[in-house]
């Protein structure tokens, strides 16, 4: 819910805010922690996903030429895994194929768990949501069955009025949190997901290429990047 529909005056001293009771204030801070958390999220994995293809070609050409150095800087200063991925197998380019699939793996193992950092902190907001909004409900109900029986059979709706306002907005309120939630963390898994089949094909197909044309190469050739795997 937009803050101008949240604080918008209903009366003289009285906001739609104010009506929502205590849980609305919990809710608030819900909604500024799953905004700022899916923000944050959003452009690490923006810096995170590269052109794996693109890249991969790019090492290939650089590494036939012979310029490894080169190849490994190109890495350091690209941001993200599927860089770090290829950089840790030109570090073992000369390595047993066993020892290379080993510190490849290791650098995924190293770089993949920082994708999924904070995604439960979303789930969490869009599952708690709910649970705070039905607490503000209840909590709301009871005030008004509270105020019917003070009222007894002369209770005005005004007196019932202020508990049914905190029951509808709680319940409203933990909505329009929990589903913007869920839709932010199914997108942001789907982010992480792609780019962790990248990772994992960028790393096969510079395993390859370094074990096959790379090595392949006779001395003082330079290997075709382009050339298919021996």
């Amino acid at each position: 819910m937009s803050p101008s529909v949240f604080f918008a005056a209903t009366g003289p001293d009285l906001s739609l805010f104010a009506r929502g009771g205590p849980m609305i204030w919990v809710l608030f801070g819900l909604a500024v922690l799953g905004t700022m958390l899916f923000v944050e999220r959003t452009l690490f994995l923006h810096r995170g996903q590269i052109r794996a293809k693109a890249f991969v070609d790019g090492i290939k050409n650089i590494v036939a030429k012979r310029r490894l150095v080169e190849a490994l800087t190109v890495c350091e200063e690209t941001p993200g895994p599927v860089a770090a991925v290829v950089k840790a197998a030109l570090l073992h380019a000369d390595d047993s194929a066993d020892a290379m699939r080993f510190h490849v793996q290791e650098a995924a193992v190293i770089e993949l768990p920082a994708l999924e950092r904070r995604l439960g902190a979303i789930a969490a907001v869009a599952q708690v949501a709910p649970l705070v909004g039905l607490l503000g409900t209840v909590l709301g109900m009871v005030s008004t069955f509270l105020a019917f029986e003070r009222g007894g059979n002369y209770a005005m709706a005004g007196a019932l009025s202020g508990g049914m306002w905190q029951a509808l907005l709680a319940t409203a309120g933990s909505l329009l949190i929990a589903i913007p939630a869920h839709l932010a963390h199914h997108f942001l898994t789907g982010r992480v997901r792609s780019i962790v089949r990248d990772v994992e094909w960028s790393g096969n197909e510079i395993m390859k290429y370094l074990l096959t044309e790379y090595r392949g190469a006779k001395p003082g050739e330079t290997p075709d990047a382009d050339s298919p795997a021996k």
